[in-house]
């Protein structure tokens, strides 16, 4: 009896024949039947709807059916230094990395290349990295997982600068230029590539709780607000390691300096000499690196206990002092006064009959009933009277 196997290549296919194993030839769509005893014959049948052609044997293809696979695929192939963007009908389907080959059907589905050489920049268009970021089968590099190298596929390191801030880009750890807002990215292929984001906005720096003696051996906890900006984000990062903490340093060996050659009286009289010692020592050391200092400010200057004690007890006996020369001067213009008044009313009668009268309506303003005999002279005799008695 006859025995055969029957296989259908269809027409949206491509097929891989196999006899015992081994490759014989690639299979246009239709019907084959092979007459065998055993199972000898294997057919692989592929979808040229998806074109990528993922085999084992695939570089062996390429070697030794050079004609069939230059007919059947189109073949990528990158150098040690080149990238290729893969496109599916115009749709970023694969990103090949350097020194890769990779093979597609030629079908339903255009299949178009767009290749990158590395050695002319690895910086990437900002409208080709937004659709390269946006198809989530890449492998992508971002900031919190850092680059992927993923086999097949390429990582792609990106970062987005917002507004007032500027971006130093890092290649192999040397800086090499500054990026304005916007989204930059870069392929992760040969050197290393790093962003470092620097806000150029108005940023306020808090020196606070710091002890120091003034000269007169007081200690003083001061805590002082400085604001700054970085005006040259390059020239800063390159002249210091870390320019914020460098600052902070500055402004504190400024402050032990303002503080620690004044007294204390000093201080208390006029705080705003430690905000112009501390502004006169920084600001233009951090202007030639860079960084602009806007504003330096003491916020408190904070006295131990018993100091408090002590200039409480020195303020409240100047108060005193001040009450005591107050209330004599007080004293003394009313003494003058009432010697002024003697005077006049000595030479004139008029004036002393004024202050008769007067007086006698400050008496009469607390009696309740008033008898007078003899006039208004009784009355005023009658005082006199008692006045010289109380004497």
């Amino acid at each position: 009896m006859l025995f055969y196997r029957k296989f259908i290549v269809r027409k949206h296919e491509r097929g891989l024949l196999f006899k015992d194993g081994d490759f014989v030839r690639f299979l246009e769509p239709g019907i084959y039947r092979f007459h065998e005893w055993r199972k000898s014959h294997e057919v692989e049948c592929f979808d040229l709807t998806e074109p990528a052609f993922a085999h084992p044997l695939a570089d062996y293809l390429v070697d030794a059916e050079r004609e069939d696979v230059e007919r059947l695929f189109t073949v990528v192939a990158t150098g040690e230094s080149e990238v290729a963007v893969v496109y599916w009908n115009d749709r970023v389907a694969e990103v090949v990395r350097p020194a890769e080959r990779k093979l597609y059907w030629k079908g339903p589905v255009e299949v178009r290349v767009d290749r990158f050489d590395l050695d002319e920049g690895l910086a990437i268009d900002a409208k080709l990295a937004k659709r390269l970021l946006a198809e989530p089968g890449l492998a992508m590099a971002s900031e919190n997982v850092g680059a992927l190298r993923l086999p097949g596929r390429n990582g792609i390191y990106s970062r987005e600068i917002a507004h007032g801030h500027v971006g130093l880009l890092y290649v192999d750890g040397e800086l090499a230029v500054s990026l304005d807002p916007g989204l930059h990215a870069f392929w992760t292929y040969g050197p290393s590539v790093s962003i470092e984001v620097v806000d150029l906005r108005v940023k306020t720096l808090e020196v606070q709780g710091q002890e120091i003696l003034t000269r007169d051996k007081v200690s003083l906890r001061v805590n002082l607000t400085a604001t700054y900006r970085f005006e040259d984000a390059e020239k800063a990062v390159g002249a210091t390691k870390d320019p914020l903490d460098h600052l902070y340093k500055e402004i504190q060996f400024g402050l032990r300096a303002a503080v620690g050659t004044r007294t204390l009286d000093a201080l208390l009289e006029d705080k705003s000499a430690i905000d112009r010692a501390v502004a006169d020592r920084v600001g233009p050391k951090f202007a030639e690196i860079g960084i602009v200092v806007e504003s330096v400010g003491v916020k408190d200057i904070i006295l131990p206990g018993d100091m408090k004690e002590l200039l409480g007890r020195v303020v409240e006996a100047e108060k005193a002092a001040q009450a005591n020369v107050i209330r004599r001067r007080e004293e003394t213009n009313a003494t003058r006064s009432l010697l002024n008044t003697a005077k006049v009313m000595e030479s004139n009668a008029v004036a002393l009959r004024l202050k008769e009268l007067e007086t006698l309506e400050k008496v009469t303003e607390k009696v309740g009933n008033l008898s007078v005999y003899g006039g208004l002279d009784g009355v005023l005799n009658e005082l006199r009277s008692l006045s010289d008695l109380q004497r």
